[in-house]
């Protein structure tokens, strides 16, 4: 009897030795057939509210659709032409920064009015053949590519990838592209470049000055790199049948904000917010304009994370960004420790000090002992909520 209880143990251990090998081995497949029997009612979910969305937009058949991509400035280019364009037209746009294919959706769905003459989308992707899909259901008849960086790297895997997803807008388009220059691998299919210019530049702390064949801008945006995406919208206001002293007229009402850099404070010392989000060309955008602001006696100061999604480029990126810090800054404090090194070892210039520090009472704390009455302090990127919030000084 002992033995036969023996075997039977013995069968029982092995049964279950099986039993755990199989489940260890399947563990992965099971996880993904949970993923995927999750994920189905999504995609139809998605796949239903786009078409839904196609269906009432082409039920609009004089409406003009904009599309607007691009690593960067997508977002201020959309709310400068919005301005521009509600001059003379009845205009709607993706609210804030919605610019996935089911915000845009929902934007039709909800907002789309008879009146309405214009629609201007943000579109943004996170892989290739999203924006495609967002044109299937958009139908475009202008598109404005802003410009294309490293951004989102990590989620694309090359460069060449971001190209070939934004230029998916290029190939919705039955007529008009409009972008800052012809890409480097010149596709036949753009058929307009960007072809305004802007003369006479001055910037001040509030304004940038320019002309544009003899017509006056005064904008009241913060930054010289706005001009670019002002050109844009101005370039597409003119193929709608407006004229430069409209467009002009219509940049009066721009504000800071949709350029995604604003004051929290303009009196000494000076506090401003450009934590919209961040990019590499919109913070060394940042850095240069920060850098015209120095008093005579002042210091400059910035505090910024570090950036994300830019996969096997991030070192550089990053050195790229240190590198500007130290040129420009005398105090930079980074809040998150992803990239620290590569941006202290470029930035440690001359008498800049360089500080990690992820607590936000500390960072509050080390403006504080740091800044005096003619510092400029330049918060950039995703900082914390509560140093937005307090009162420095």
């Amino acid at each position: 009897i002992s033995g036969i209880l023996l075997e039977i143990l013995i069968l029982f251990y092995l049964f279950n030795l099986v039993l755990f090998l199989i489940l260890i081995i399947s563990a992965p497949i099971i996880s993904s057939l949970l993923v995927l029997f999750f994920q189905i009612p999504t995609v139809i979910l998605v796949k239903k509210t786009l078409k839904k969305a196609k269906e009432k937009k082409e039920q609009f058949k004089n409406l003009i659709v904009i599309g607007i991509t691009g690593s960067y400035g997508k977002s201020s280019t959309k709310e400068f032409l919005a301005t521009i364009l509600s001059e003379k037209f009845k205009v709607l746009k993706t609210p804030k920064n919605i610019n996935a294919e089911i915000g845009i959706a929902k934007t039709i769905l909800n907002e789309l009015k008879p009146e309405h003459q214009v629609f201007i989308a943000e579109i943004g992707a996170y892989e290739r053949g999203k924006i495609k899909e967002v044109c299937r259901m958009l139908g475009p008849k202008i598109g404005i590519l802003t410009g294309i960086n490293e951004q989102h790297l990590s989620t694309f895997g090359s460069l060449e990838n971001i190209k070939k997803a934004k230029y998916e807008l290029i190939e919705s388009l039955p007529r008009t592209i409009i972008v800052r220059g012809l890409p480097e691998d010149g596709i036949a299919i753009i058929r307009d470049k960007l072809d305004l210019r802007a003369d006479d530049i001055r910037v001040e702390k509030e304004y940038i000055f320019f002309k544009v064949s003899g017509v006056n801008f005064k904008v009241n945006l913060l930054g010289i790199h706005n001009i670019d995406n002002i050109l844009l919208s101005a370039s597409c206001a003119q193929k709608l049948g407006m004229s430069l002293e409209e467009i002009s007229r219509a940049c009066l009402k721009i504000k800071p904000e949709q350029g995604g850099m604003k004051f929290l404070r303009k009196d000494a010392p000076v506090v401003i917010d450009s934590s919209y989000s961040a990019n590499p060309d919109g913070v060394i955008a940042d850095l240069d304009y920060l850098k015209t602001l120095r008093q005579a006696q002042g210091k400059l100061i910035i505090v910024m994370p570090c950036l994300i999604e830019l996969g096997r480029v991030s070192k550089e990126v990053h050195k790229r960004i240190g590198r500007k810090i130290g040129e420009v800054c005398d105090l930079a404090i980074i809040t998150t420790r992803d990239y620290f090194k590569e941006i202290k070892k470029t930035a440690e210039i001359g008498s800049l000090q360089i500080f990690l520090i992820e607590n936000p009472k500390e960072i509050i704390a080390k403006i504080k002992e740091f800044c005096k009455n003619d510092d400029v302090v330049l918060l950039e990127g995703r900082v914390p909520k509560e140093i937005k919030s307090v009162k420095f000084f």
